[in-house]
């Protein structure tokens, strides 16, 4: 292990390190839009889109993230729509995080009681103020284990960016690597530079779960 490298090449793997934060940020943004409107759709069961969703979620779940983003990235310069690697990751996240997303949102949806709808609906709420105020909270707080897991999934699924040649910390080890054969200098780096993004994310998700549990959301 030389330190004099690792003290070297720290700035590179900070800039990649933020770069990735970058693409799995908006790909997690993105992917939670895309769960949120497909598990509306699935759970009001909207004619004619409730099956598009279902093929989504399946194609999505189904197919690997490097395959999606070849897709993207090789596959659509085809028929004319161009999209740089920044891009194309963030697009590719989001739509295989959609899926697991819509699933996650909407197993918090379907446990919701009923009889909860019910009573709003007798207490004169309307449909928008039930979804707001009764099934919406619940809902969140139930599904937030399987939302989380899923954030750490997508972030951990960043590493994959490298095929696209995008400069994220994966890419940044490799080319290291390829080029002053530091091998273990630079896989050292990489799982610490993970580490500083996931753990506290993890951390967080932690916290956040435990505090919803003991304020009795979702039980």
């Amino acid at each position: 292990m030389n330190p004099d490298f690792i003290y070297k090449v720290l700035p590179l793997y900070k800039d990649a390190a933020v770069l990735t934060l970058q693409v799995g940020f908006i790909g997690i943004f993105l992917s939670v839009l895309i769960g949120l409107v497909c598990s509306l759709i699935r759970y009001y069961k909207v004619p004619f889109l409730t099956g598009a969703v279902a093929v989504y979620i399946e194609i999505s779940r189904n197919t690997p993230l490097i395959i999606q983003l070849f897709f993207f990235y090789y596959g659509l310069p085809k028929i004319g729509f161009k999209m740089n690697a920044f891009v194309c990751g963030a697009v590719g996240l989001g739509f295989l995080g959609g899926s697991y997303m819509a699933e996650a949102f909407r197993s918090g949806l379907e446990a919701i009681a009923k009889v909860q709808i019910e009573s709003a609906c007798s207490l004169g709420l309307s449909g928008l103020q039930t979804m707001r105020y009764i099934i919406f909270p619940q809902a969140f707080a139930l599904s937030f284990p399987a939302f989380m897991a899923n954030v750490i999934f997508l972030l951990k699924e960043t590493s994959v960016f490298s095929a696209i040649s995008l400069m994220d910390l994966m890419f940044t080890a490799k080319d290291l690597i390829g080029i002053y054969s530091k091998t273990a200098e630079s896989l050292f780096l990489l799982v610490v530079f993970y580490l500083i993004i996931l753990l506290p994310v993890s951390l967080l998700g932690s916290y956040v779960e435990r505090r919803l549990g003991r304020h009795g959301f979702g039980s």
